[in-house]
Protein backbone atom coordinates (compact mmCIF):
# COMPACT_ATOMS: atom_id res chain seq x y z
CA UNK A 1 0.00 0.00 0.00
CA UNK A 2 2.91 2.56 0.75
CA UNK A 3 4.00 2.81 -3.14
CA UNK A 4 0.40 3.63 -3.72
CA UNK A 5 0.32 6.55 -1.01
CA UNK A 6 3.67 7.50 -2.30
CA UNK A 7 1.93 8.11 -5.74
CA UNK A 8 -0.56 9.57 -4.36
CA UNK A 9 1.52 12.22 -3.00
CA UNK A 10 3.49 13.26 -6.28
CA UNK A 11 -0.16 13.86 -7.91
CA UNK A 12 -0.23 17.32 -6.17
CA UNK A 13 2.94 18.01 -8.37
CA UNK A 14 1.16 18.03 -11.13
CA UNK A 15 -2.03 20.19 -10.38
CA UNK A 16 -2.13 21.35 -13.75
CA UNK A 17 -2.50 18.36 -16.09
CA UNK A 18 -4.75 17.14 -12.98
CA UNK A 19 -7.17 20.40 -13.29
CA UNK A 20 -6.96 19.66 -17.25
CA UNK A 21 -8.45 16.00 -17.36
CA UNK A 22 -11.34 17.28 -14.98
CA UNK A 23 -11.93 20.14 -17.31
CA UNK A 24 -12.30 17.83 -20.29
CA UNK A 25 -14.48 15.31 -18.39
CA UNK A 26 -16.14 18.21 -16.83
CA UNK A 27 -16.81 19.88 -20.64
CA UNK A 28 -18.07 16.28 -22.06
CA UNK A 29 -20.57 16.15 -19.65
CA UNK A 30 -19.25 14.06 -16.70
CA UNK A 31 -19.10 16.85 -14.06
CA UNK A 32 -22.02 14.30 -11.82
CA UNK A 33 -18.79 11.24 -12.08
CA UNK A 34 -16.67 13.99 -10.77
CA UNK A 35 -18.91 15.59 -7.63
CA UNK A 36 -19.58 11.96 -6.61
CA UNK A 37 -15.54 11.53 -6.29
CA UNK A 38 -15.34 14.83 -4.19
CA UNK A 39 -12.21 16.08 -5.75
CA UNK A 40 -13.25 19.48 -4.26
CA UNK A 41 -12.30 18.03 -1.13
CA UNK A 42 -8.94 17.50 -2.18
CA UNK A 43 -8.10 20.18 -4.78
CA UNK A 44 -8.91 23.44 -5.06
CA UNK A 45 -11.63 22.68 -7.09
CA UNK A 46 -15.19 24.55 -6.79
CA UNK A 47 -18.40 23.11 -7.55
CA UNK A 48 -19.07 24.84 -10.51
CA UNK A 49 -16.20 23.97 -12.13
CA UNK A 50 -17.40 20.08 -11.75
CA UNK A 51 -20.79 20.58 -12.85
CA UNK A 52 -20.22 23.40 -15.50
CA UNK A 53 -19.45 21.61 -18.36
CA UNK A 54 -22.11 22.69 -21.29
CA UNK A 55 -22.24 19.99 -23.88
CA UNK A 56 -22.75 22.03 -27.14
CA UNK A 57 -21.96 19.64 -29.85
CA UNK A 58 -21.86 16.90 -28.20
CA UNK A 59 -25.15 16.95 -26.78
CA UNK A 60 -27.02 14.64 -28.93
CA UNK A 61 -24.01 12.24 -28.74
CA UNK A 62 -24.85 9.46 -26.62
CA UNK A 63 -22.52 8.91 -22.95
CA UNK A 64 -20.53 5.98 -24.62
CA UNK A 65 -19.39 8.16 -27.54
CA UNK A 66 -18.70 10.96 -25.32
CA UNK A 67 -16.56 8.60 -23.12
CA UNK A 68 -14.54 7.66 -26.19
CA UNK A 69 -14.07 11.59 -26.89
CA UNK A 70 -12.72 12.16 -23.62
CA UNK A 71 -9.91 9.36 -23.93
CA UNK A 72 -8.79 10.81 -27.65
CA UNK A 73 -8.66 14.50 -25.97
CA UNK A 74 -6.56 13.17 -23.25
CA UNK A 75 -4.34 11.77 -24.98
CA UNK A 76 -1.64 8.64 -25.26
CA UNK A 77 -2.16 7.23 -22.01
CA UNK A 78 -6.23 7.38 -21.24
CA UNK A 79 -6.34 6.11 -25.16
CA UNK A 80 -3.95 3.05 -24.41
CA UNK A 81 -5.72 2.75 -21.42
CA UNK A 82 -9.45 2.70 -23.54
CA UNK A 83 -7.85 -0.05 -25.75
CA UNK A 84 -6.90 -2.13 -23.09
CA UNK A 85 -10.36 -1.90 -21.32
CA UNK A 86 -12.07 -2.77 -25.01
CA UNK A 87 -10.87 -6.16 -23.86
CA UNK A 88 -13.15 -6.68 -21.14
CA UNK A 89 -16.77 -7.56 -21.87
CA UNK A 90 -16.63 -8.63 -17.85
CA UNK A 91 -16.83 -4.55 -16.67
CA UNK A 92 -18.30 -3.16 -19.80
CA UNK A 93 -21.46 -2.87 -21.04
CA UNK A 94 -20.97 -3.69 -25.11
CA UNK A 95 -22.22 -0.57 -26.37
CA UNK A 96 -18.60 1.13 -24.55
CA UNK A 97 -16.86 -1.48 -25.65
CA UNK A 98 -17.95 -0.91 -29.61
CA UNK A 99 -16.99 2.90 -29.04
CA UNK A 100 -13.72 1.98 -27.31
CA UNK A 101 -12.27 -0.20 -30.44
CA UNK A 102 -12.48 2.82 -32.26
CA UNK A 103 -9.95 4.21 -30.38
CA UNK A 104 -6.84 6.14 -32.36
CA UNK A 105 -3.91 7.38 -31.23
CA UNK A 106 -2.65 8.29 -34.93
CA UNK A 107 -0.54 11.86 -33.65
CA UNK A 108 1.32 13.84 -36.12
CA UNK A 109 4.92 12.88 -36.06
CA UNK A 110 7.86 15.10 -33.87
CA UNK A 111 11.13 16.87 -35.69
CA UNK A 112 13.63 15.23 -37.92
CA UNK A 113 15.81 16.72 -35.43
CA UNK A 114 14.82 15.25 -32.07
CA UNK A 115 14.55 11.84 -33.64
CA UNK A 116 17.99 12.02 -34.57
CA UNK A 117 18.88 13.89 -31.15
CA UNK A 118 17.36 10.99 -29.41
CA UNK A 119 19.44 8.35 -31.67
CA UNK A 120 22.38 9.80 -31.47
CA UNK A 121 21.70 10.46 -27.30
CA UNK A 122 21.20 6.97 -26.82
CA UNK A 123 23.60 4.93 -28.78
CA UNK A 124 26.77 7.33 -28.59
CA UNK A 125 27.55 8.53 -31.69
CA UNK A 126 26.29 10.80 -34.20
CA UNK A 127 24.11 9.26 -37.12
CA UNK A 128 26.54 10.07 -40.14
CA UNK A 129 28.70 7.10 -37.59
CA UNK A 130 26.20 4.71 -37.04
CA UNK A 131 24.33 4.34 -40.32
CA UNK A 132 24.81 5.09 -44.38
CA UNK A 133 21.60 6.76 -44.63
CA UNK A 134 18.96 7.60 -42.86
CA UNK A 135 15.47 8.48 -44.15
CA UNK A 136 14.48 11.85 -42.40
CA UNK A 137 10.75 11.07 -43.51
CA UNK A 138 9.02 8.39 -41.19
CA UNK A 139 7.89 5.42 -42.47
CA UNK A 140 5.18 4.96 -39.82
CA UNK A 141 4.03 7.17 -36.73
CA UNK A 142 2.22 6.66 -33.31
CA UNK A 143 2.03 8.26 -30.00
CA UNK A 144 4.47 6.50 -28.46
CA UNK A 145 7.39 5.97 -30.96
CA UNK A 146 7.90 6.53 -35.21
CA UNK A 147 9.62 4.71 -37.33
CA UNK A 148 12.46 5.73 -39.65
CA UNK A 149 14.58 3.63 -42.11
CA UNK A 150 18.14 3.28 -42.18
CA UNK A 151 21.01 2.01 -44.35
CA UNK A 152 23.53 -0.03 -42.05
CA UNK A 153 26.96 0.51 -42.95
CA UNK A 154 27.19 -3.45 -43.76
CA UNK A 155 24.56 -2.47 -46.16
CA UNK A 156 21.92 -4.15 -44.44
CA UNK A 157 17.80 -2.37 -44.75
CA UNK A 158 16.41 -1.65 -41.38
CA UNK A 159 14.22 0.16 -39.45
CA UNK A 160 14.91 2.21 -36.30
CA UNK A 161 11.80 2.55 -33.65
CA UNK A 162 12.45 5.92 -32.20
CA UNK A 163 10.47 6.62 -28.37
CA UNK A 164 8.85 10.08 -28.89
CA UNK A 165 10.52 12.38 -26.92
CA UNK A 166 8.89 13.23 -23.36
CA UNK A 167 6.27 11.11 -23.59
CA UNK A 168 7.61 8.33 -20.54
CA UNK A 169 7.15 11.56 -18.33
CA UNK A 170 3.57 12.12 -19.95
CA UNK A 171 2.59 8.70 -19.04
CA UNK A 172 4.14 8.62 -15.50
CA UNK A 173 2.01 11.52 -14.80
CA UNK A 174 -1.05 10.15 -16.20
CA UNK A 175 -0.40 7.42 -14.31
CA UNK A 176 -0.55 8.95 -10.88
CA UNK A 177 -3.45 10.74 -11.95
CA UNK A 178 -5.15 7.79 -13.05
CA UNK A 179 -4.15 5.65 -9.74
CA UNK A 180 -5.60 8.56 -7.61
CA UNK A 181 -9.05 9.16 -9.32
CA UNK A 182 -9.22 5.08 -9.18
CA UNK A 183 -9.11 5.18 -5.20
CA UNK A 184 -11.84 7.55 -5.30
CA UNK A 185 -13.73 5.56 -7.03
CA UNK A 186 -13.35 2.36 -4.78
CA UNK A 187 -13.67 4.99 -1.70
CA UNK A 188 -17.14 6.84 -3.23
CA UNK A 189 -18.99 4.48 -5.22
CA UNK A 190 -20.73 1.96 -4.22
CA UNK A 191 -19.82 -1.48 -5.46
CA UNK A 192 -16.89 -0.79 -7.80
CA UNK A 193 -14.82 -2.65 -5.36
CA UNK A 194 -16.07 -5.55 -6.79
CA UNK A 195 -14.49 -4.35 -9.87
CA UNK A 196 -11.59 -3.06 -8.30
CA UNK A 197 -10.29 -0.03 -10.33
CA UNK A 198 -7.06 0.61 -8.34
CA UNK A 199 -5.83 -3.40 -9.31
CA UNK A 200 -6.89 -2.15 -13.21
CA UNK A 201 -4.74 0.47 -13.25
CA UNK A 202 -1.86 -1.46 -11.59
CA UNK A 203 -1.97 -3.89 -14.02
CA UNK A 204 -2.32 -0.83 -17.53
CA UNK A 205 0.59 0.30 -15.50
CA UNK A 206 2.58 -2.71 -16.09
CA UNK A 207 1.72 -3.40 -19.42
CA UNK A 208 2.00 0.44 -20.82
CA UNK A 209 5.43 0.46 -19.01
CA UNK A 210 6.60 -2.43 -20.33
CA UNK A 211 5.60 -1.08 -24.54
CA UNK A 212 8.09 1.89 -23.71
CA UNK A 213 11.05 -0.56 -22.73
CA UNK A 214 12.49 -1.35 -26.24
CA UNK A 215 14.81 -4.17 -25.04
CA UNK A 216 11.23 -6.00 -23.90
CA UNK A 217 10.10 -5.65 -27.09
CA UNK A 218 13.20 -6.97 -28.18
CA UNK A 219 13.37 -9.88 -25.97
CA UNK A 220 10.08 -10.90 -27.25
CA UNK A 221 11.21 -11.19 -30.70
CA UNK A 222 14.19 -13.73 -29.72
CA UNK A 223 11.81 -15.53 -27.72
CA UNK A 224 9.74 -15.77 -30.50
CA UNK A 225 12.33 -16.61 -32.96
CA UNK A 226 13.64 -19.69 -30.84
CA UNK A 227 10.06 -20.97 -30.42
CA UNK A 228 9.67 -21.26 -34.26
CA UNK A 229 13.64 -21.79 -35.24
CA UNK A 230 12.31 -24.68 -36.84
CA UNK A 231 9.06 -23.80 -38.94
CA UNK A 232 9.77 -22.31 -42.44
CA UNK A 233 5.81 -21.36 -42.39
CA UNK A 234 7.35 -18.04 -40.39
CA UNK A 235 9.77 -15.39 -40.85
CA UNK A 236 10.35 -13.37 -37.71
CA UNK A 237 12.49 -10.15 -38.12
CA UNK A 238 16.00 -10.09 -37.06
CA UNK A 239 16.78 -7.49 -33.89
CA UNK A 240 20.16 -5.52 -34.72
CA UNK A 241 21.25 -5.37 -30.75
CA UNK A 242 24.01 -3.01 -31.00
CA UNK A 243 21.69 -0.60 -32.05
CA UNK A 244 18.78 -1.20 -30.09
CA UNK A 245 18.51 0.35 -26.18
CA UNK A 246 15.38 1.28 -23.85
CA UNK A 247 14.03 3.79 -26.42
CA UNK A 248 15.48 2.48 -29.83
CA UNK A 249 14.54 -0.58 -31.04
CA UNK A 250 16.26 -1.45 -34.36
CA UNK A 251 15.05 -4.33 -36.67
CA UNK A 252 15.18 -5.75 -39.79
CA UNK A 253 13.52 -4.12 -42.98
CA UNK A 254 10.60 -6.24 -43.87
CA UNK A 255 9.32 -5.94 -47.85
CA UNK A 256 6.08 -7.51 -47.69
CA UNK A 257 2.28 -7.19 -48.35
CA UNK A 258 -0.23 -6.63 -45.74
CA UNK A 259 -2.22 -9.40 -45.19
CA UNK A 260 -5.56 -7.04 -45.20
CA UNK A 261 -4.40 -6.15 -49.11
CA UNK A 262 -6.20 -8.92 -50.79
CA UNK A 263 -5.67 -7.98 -54.27
CA UNK A 264 -1.90 -7.76 -53.95
CA UNK A 265 -1.91 -10.96 -52.52
CA UNK A 266 -3.88 -12.48 -55.81
CA UNK A 267 -1.43 -9.79 -57.98
CA UNK A 268 1.96 -11.39 -56.39
CA UNK A 269 0.55 -15.36 -56.55
CA UNK A 270 -0.32 -15.79 -53.08
CA UNK A 271 -2.66 -17.84 -52.09
CA UNK A 272 -5.18 -16.75 -49.70
CA UNK A 273 -6.36 -20.15 -48.12
CA UNK A 274 -2.27 -21.04 -47.49
CA UNK A 275 -2.09 -17.82 -45.60
CA UNK A 276 -5.22 -18.44 -43.67
CA UNK A 277 -4.61 -22.08 -42.49
CA UNK A 278 -0.95 -20.86 -41.96
CA UNK A 279 -1.94 -17.56 -39.42
CA UNK A 280 -4.44 -19.86 -37.85
CA UNK A 281 -1.93 -22.49 -36.97
CA UNK A 282 0.78 -19.92 -36.01
CA UNK A 283 -1.53 -18.27 -33.63
CA UNK A 284 -2.56 -21.38 -32.24
CA UNK A 285 0.75 -23.01 -31.83
CA UNK A 286 1.30 -19.92 -29.88
CA UNK A 287 -1.33 -20.12 -27.24
CA UNK A 288 -1.83 -24.00 -26.76
CA UNK A 289 1.52 -25.40 -27.29
CA UNK A 290 4.19 -22.23 -26.64
CA UNK A 291 2.37 -20.76 -23.74
CA UNK A 292 4.11 -17.57 -25.39
CA UNK A 293 1.63 -15.02 -28.07
CA UNK A 294 1.41 -11.77 -29.93
CA UNK A 295 -1.60 -10.52 -28.42
CA UNK A 296 -2.09 -8.06 -31.01
CA UNK A 297 -2.12 -9.93 -34.64
CA UNK A 298 -4.61 -7.27 -36.06
CA UNK A 299 -4.30 -7.17 -39.92
CA UNK A 300 -1.32 -4.17 -39.77
CA UNK A 301 1.12 -6.41 -37.84
CA UNK A 302 1.44 -9.38 -40.01
CA UNK A 303 2.75 -9.48 -43.23
CA UNK A 304 2.68 -12.03 -46.45
CA UNK A 305 6.65 -12.58 -47.84
CA UNK A 306 7.49 -14.85 -50.70
CA UNK A 307 6.10 -18.87 -50.63
CA UNK A 308 3.25 -17.71 -48.39
CA UNK A 309 5.52 -17.28 -45.42
CA UNK A 310 4.01 -15.36 -42.46
CA UNK A 311 5.60 -12.46 -40.82
CA UNK A 312 3.95 -10.83 -37.28
CA UNK A 313 5.33 -7.50 -36.74
CA UNK A 314 5.28 -5.33 -33.47
CA UNK A 315 5.58 -7.42 -30.46
CA UNK A 316 5.27 -4.78 -28.05
CA UNK A 317 1.87 -6.82 -26.71
CA UNK A 318 2.60 -9.65 -25.66
CA UNK A 319 1.03 -12.09 -23.13
CA UNK A 320 1.71 -15.58 -21.04
CA UNK A 321 -0.53 -18.90 -20.34
CA UNK A 322 0.50 -21.12 -17.75
CA UNK A 323 0.36 -24.92 -18.47
CA UNK A 324 -2.49 -25.17 -16.14
CA UNK A 325 -4.03 -22.15 -18.08
CA UNK A 326 -3.27 -23.86 -21.30
CA UNK A 327 -4.88 -27.15 -20.16
CA UNK A 328 -8.20 -25.56 -19.44
CA UNK A 329 -8.48 -23.71 -22.82
CA UNK A 330 -7.84 -27.21 -24.17
CA UNK A 331 -10.51 -28.79 -22.02
CA UNK A 332 -13.12 -25.81 -23.18
CA UNK A 333 -12.40 -26.62 -26.93
CA UNK A 334 -13.01 -30.56 -26.19
CA UNK A 335 -16.50 -29.42 -23.85
CA UNK A 336 -17.45 -27.36 -27.17
CA UNK A 337 -16.72 -29.88 -29.65
CA UNK A 338 -18.69 -32.67 -27.42
CA UNK A 339 -21.36 -31.17 -26.53
CA UNK A 340 -20.68 -31.50 -22.63
CA UNK A 341 -21.14 -28.76 -20.38
CA UNK A 342 -19.90 -30.51 -17.03
CA UNK A 343 -15.96 -30.40 -19.43
CA UNK A 344 -16.61 -26.97 -19.41
CA UNK A 345 -17.79 -26.05 -16.09
CA UNK A 346 -14.69 -28.07 -14.56
CA UNK A 347 -12.32 -26.34 -16.72
CA UNK A 348 -13.89 -22.95 -15.99
CA UNK A 349 -13.89 -23.56 -12.46
CA UNK A 350 -10.19 -24.89 -12.88
CA UNK A 351 -9.20 -21.55 -14.33
CA UNK A 352 -11.00 -19.09 -12.17
CA UNK A 353 -8.88 -20.49 -9.35
CA UNK A 354 -11.58 -23.06 -8.06
CA UNK A 355 -13.51 -20.51 -6.86
CA UNK A 356 -16.82 -21.81 -5.00
CA UNK A 357 -20.21 -20.38 -6.82
CA UNK A 358 -23.23 -20.55 -4.51
CA UNK A 359 -25.41 -21.54 -7.32
CA UNK A 360 -23.68 -24.69 -9.18
CA UNK A 361 -26.92 -26.00 -11.07
CA UNK A 362 -27.66 -22.66 -12.49
CA UNK A 363 -24.21 -22.01 -13.56
CA UNK A 364 -24.44 -24.95 -15.38
CA UNK A 365 -27.94 -24.68 -16.95
CA UNK A 366 -26.83 -21.34 -18.69
CA UNK A 367 -23.73 -22.94 -19.77
CA UNK A 368 -25.77 -25.88 -21.04
CA UNK A 369 -28.44 -23.63 -22.44
CA UNK A 370 -25.47 -21.26 -24.43
CA UNK A 371 -23.97 -25.05 -25.82
CA UNK A 372 -27.59 -25.82 -26.93
CA UNK A 373 -28.04 -22.46 -29.03
CA UNK A 374 -24.47 -23.17 -30.66
CA UNK A 375 -25.28 -26.65 -31.36
CA UNK A 376 -27.50 -26.10 -34.70
CA UNK A 377 -24.59 -24.50 -36.10
CA UNK A 378 -22.20 -25.99 -37.81
CA UNK A 379 -18.19 -25.63 -36.74
CA UNK A 380 -17.65 -23.55 -39.19
CA UNK A 381 -20.41 -21.03 -39.08
CA UNK A 382 -19.63 -20.29 -34.69
CA UNK A 383 -17.92 -17.24 -34.28
CA UNK A 384 -15.08 -17.84 -31.90
CA UNK A 385 -15.27 -14.07 -30.50
CA UNK A 386 -18.90 -14.21 -30.10
CA UNK A 387 -18.40 -17.76 -28.04
CA UNK A 388 -15.90 -16.53 -26.02
CA UNK A 389 -17.63 -12.79 -24.63
CA UNK A 390 -21.03 -14.61 -24.32
CA UNK A 391 -18.98 -17.48 -22.28
CA UNK A 392 -17.16 -14.55 -20.29
CA UNK A 393 -20.62 -13.02 -19.58
CA UNK A 394 -21.80 -16.41 -17.95
CA UNK A 395 -19.16 -16.60 -15.84
CA UNK A 396 -19.35 -12.42 -14.87
CA UNK A 397 -23.08 -12.94 -13.91
CA UNK A 398 -21.47 -15.59 -11.09
CA UNK A 399 -19.09 -13.30 -10.00
CA UNK A 400 -16.13 -16.18 -10.95
CA UNK A 401 -12.59 -13.90 -11.50
CA UNK A 402 -10.98 -15.07 -14.94
CA UNK A 403 -7.16 -13.90 -14.99
CA UNK A 404 -6.12 -11.28 -17.00
CA UNK A 405 -3.93 -13.01 -19.40
CA UNK A 406 -7.18 -14.92 -20.69
CA UNK A 407 -8.65 -11.66 -21.69
CA UNK A 408 -4.95 -10.81 -23.75
CA UNK A 409 -5.39 -14.28 -24.89
CA UNK A 410 -9.17 -13.65 -25.92
CA UNK A 411 -7.62 -10.22 -27.83
CA UNK A 412 -5.25 -12.38 -29.90
CA UNK A 413 -8.31 -14.87 -30.65
CA UNK A 414 -10.65 -12.33 -31.90
CA UNK A 415 -8.02 -10.08 -33.60
CA UNK A 416 -7.02 -13.33 -35.83
CA UNK A 417 -10.68 -14.50 -36.54
CA UNK A 418 -10.82 -10.52 -37.91
CA UNK A 419 -8.10 -11.40 -40.17
CA UNK A 420 -8.89 -14.57 -40.81
CA UNK A 421 -13.11 -13.80 -42.16
CA UNK A 422 -11.40 -11.08 -44.61
CA UNK A 423 -9.83 -13.55 -46.40
CA UNK A 424 -11.33 -16.52 -46.27
CA UNK A 425 -15.16 -16.07 -44.66
CA UNK A 426 -15.74 -19.76 -44.77
CA UNK A 427 -13.08 -20.97 -42.69
CA UNK A 428 -13.88 -23.01 -40.39
CA UNK A 429 -11.80 -21.99 -37.02
CA UNK A 430 -13.22 -24.32 -34.37
CA UNK A 431 -11.91 -27.52 -37.14
CA UNK A 432 -8.00 -26.15 -36.71
CA UNK A 433 -8.49 -25.48 -32.58
CA UNK A 434 -9.78 -29.25 -32.30
CA UNK A 435 -6.05 -31.00 -33.10
CA UNK A 436 -4.33 -28.86 -30.25
CA UNK A 437 -6.93 -29.44 -27.73
CA UNK A 438 -6.85 -32.92 -28.77
CA UNK A 439 -3.19 -33.14 -28.26
CA UNK A 440 -3.08 -31.38 -24.86
CA UNK A 441 -5.66 -33.67 -23.72
CA UNK A 442 -3.66 -36.68 -24.58
CA UNK A 443 -0.15 -35.51 -23.32
CA UNK A 444 -1.86 -34.71 -19.97
CA UNK A 445 -2.50 -38.19 -19.70
CA UNK A 446 0.69 -39.01 -20.77
CA UNK A 447 1.71 -41.13 -17.53
CA UNK A 448 5.43 -39.27 -17.93
CA UNK A 449 3.33 -35.77 -17.41
CA UNK A 450 1.15 -38.06 -14.12
CA UNK A 451 4.42 -39.18 -13.16
CA UNK A 452 5.80 -35.88 -12.67
CA UNK A 453 2.25 -33.77 -11.65
CA UNK A 454 2.33 -36.41 -8.73
CA UNK A 455 6.31 -35.60 -8.36
CA UNK A 456 5.36 -31.91 -7.95
CA UNK A 457 2.43 -32.88 -5.71
CA UNK A 458 4.57 -34.56 -3.32
CA UNK A 459 7.25 -31.89 -2.86
CA UNK A 460 4.89 -29.30 -2.51
CA UNK A 461 3.08 -31.83 0.30
CA UNK A 462 6.25 -32.70 2.08
CA UNK A 463 7.43 -28.95 2.34
CA UNK A 464 4.00 -27.95 3.77
CA UNK A 465 4.49 -30.65 6.40
CA UNK A 466 7.70 -29.35 7.02
CA UNK A 467 7.01 -26.03 7.39
CA UNK A 468 3.25 -25.78 8.70
CA UNK A 469 4.89 -26.61 12.79
CA UNK A 470 7.37 -23.27 12.68
CA UNK A 471 4.42 -21.37 11.01
CA UNK A 472 1.62 -22.42 13.91
CA UNK A 473 4.65 -21.61 16.54
CA UNK A 474 5.29 -18.10 15.30
CA UNK A 475 1.33 -17.72 15.43
CA UNK A 476 0.92 -18.76 19.05
CA UNK A 477 4.01 -16.56 20.04
CA UNK A 478 2.79 -13.41 18.34
CA UNK A 479 -0.35 -14.46 20.53
CA UNK A 480 1.94 -14.36 23.41
CA UNK A 481 4.16 -11.36 22.92
CA UNK A 482 0.49 -9.53 22.51
CA UNK A 483 1.76 -9.01 18.41
CA UNK A 484 -1.04 -10.43 16.79
CA UNK A 485 -3.09 -8.16 15.14
CA UNK A 486 -6.24 -8.23 12.86
CA UNK A 487 -7.12 -5.51 10.44
CA UNK A 488 -9.91 -4.60 8.85
CA UNK A 489 -11.44 -1.70 6.54
CA UNK A 490 -14.41 -0.36 6.90
CA UNK A 491 -16.67 0.86 4.00
CA UNK A 492 -19.77 2.67 2.87
CA UNK A 493 -19.73 4.85 6.07
CA UNK A 494 -18.29 8.00 4.35
CA UNK A 495 -22.05 9.54 4.08
CA UNK A 496 -23.15 9.17 7.37
CA UNK A 497 -19.85 10.53 8.80
CA UNK A 498 -20.54 13.78 6.57
CA UNK A 499 -23.65 13.83 7.81
CA UNK A 500 -22.28 14.24 11.38
CA UNK A 501 -19.76 16.40 10.33
CA UNK A 502 -22.58 18.59 9.25
CA UNK A 503 -24.11 18.45 12.43
CA UNK A 504 -21.56 19.45 14.25
CA UNK A 505 -20.38 22.27 12.13
CA UNK A 506 -24.11 23.79 12.72
CA UNK A 507 -24.01 22.76 16.80
CA UNK A 508 -20.64 24.66 16.87
CA UNK A 509 -21.79 27.78 14.99
CA UNK A 510 -25.24 28.08 16.97
CA UNK A 511 -23.12 28.94 20.27
CA UNK A 512 -20.45 31.07 18.90
CA UNK A 513 -24.15 32.59 17.54
CA UNK A 514 -25.48 32.62 20.40
CA UNK A 515 -22.21 33.71 22.73
CA UNK A 516 -22.64 36.98 20.19
CA UNK A 517 -25.68 38.05 20.66
CA UNK A 518 -25.28 37.33 24.94
CA UNK A 519 -22.23 39.42 24.51
CA UNK A 520 -23.47 42.35 22.41
CA UNK A 521 -26.49 42.33 24.63
CA UNK A 522 -24.40 42.85 27.97
CA UNK A 523 -22.13 45.61 25.70
CA UNK A 524 -25.76 47.37 24.58
CA UNK A 525 -26.89 47.18 28.68
CA UNK A 526 -23.56 48.42 30.02
CA UNK A 527 -23.36 51.62 27.99
CA UNK A 528 -19.59 51.36 26.85
CA UNK A 529 -18.69 54.17 24.71
CA UNK A 530 -18.59 55.03 21.70
CA UNK A 531 -22.15 54.98 21.70
CA UNK A 532 -24.66 56.17 18.19
CA UNK A 533 -27.84 57.27 18.82
CA UNK A 534 -27.15 55.92 22.81
CA UNK A 535 -26.39 52.49 21.32
CA UNK A 536 -22.62 51.33 22.26
CA UNK A 537 -21.14 50.84 18.79
CA UNK A 538 -19.63 47.47 19.92
CA UNK A 539 -23.10 45.76 20.99
CA UNK A 540 -24.51 47.12 17.92
CA UNK A 541 -21.95 45.72 15.10
CA UNK A 542 -21.87 42.54 17.10
CA UNK A 543 -25.73 42.74 17.17
CA UNK A 544 -25.38 42.99 12.97
CA UNK A 545 -22.79 40.52 12.88
CA UNK A 546 -25.01 37.40 14.71
CA UNK A 547 -27.85 38.68 12.33
CA UNK A 548 -25.76 38.30 9.11
CA UNK A 549 -24.31 34.89 10.99
CA UNK A 550 -27.77 33.49 11.85
CA UNK A 551 -29.35 34.38 8.19
CA UNK A 552 -26.39 32.35 6.84
CA UNK A 553 -26.98 29.47 8.59
CA UNK A 554 -30.21 29.68 7.86
CA UNK A 555 -29.88 29.57 4.28
CA UNK A 556 -27.27 26.70 4.29
CA UNK A 557 -29.82 24.44 6.03
CA UNK A 558 -32.76 25.14 3.57
CA UNK A 559 -30.52 25.04 0.34
CA UNK A 560 -29.90 21.31 1.63
CA UNK A 561 -33.78 20.54 2.11
CA UNK A 562 -33.71 19.99 5.70
CA UNK A 563 -35.28 22.09 8.35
Amino acid sequence: MIPNLNKLVKTYRHINRYREIIYVLARHGFGDFLTNLRLEKYLNIGGKVLKRGKLGKVSNLTRWERMRMVLEELGTTFIKFGQLMSNRPDLLPQPLLVELEKLQDTVPPFSTEKARSCVEDELGESITALFKEFTDKPIACGSIAQVHKVILNNGDNAVLKIQRPGIEKVIEVDLEIMLHLSLLMEKHVNGLEIINPVGIVNEFEKSITGELDFTREAAHIERTRINFKDDETIYIPKVYKEFTTKKILSLEFIDGIKVSNINELLDTGKDPSTVTKRIVDLVLKQIFVNGFFHADPHAGNIFVLDDNVICFLDFGMTGVLLPSQRECLGNIVIGVVKNDPKIIIKALLQLTRGKRISDIEEFEYQISELLDRYSYLSLKEINIGEFINEIISVVMKHKLQIPTNIYLMSKALLSMEGVVRKLEPDFNLIENVKPFAGKMARENLNPYNLSKKFYISLIELSLLLRDLPVQVNELFEQARLGQFSVKFEHKGLESMLQVHDRISNRIAFSIVLASLIMGSSLIVFSGVPPVWHGIPVIGLLGFLGAGAMGFWLLISIMRHGKM
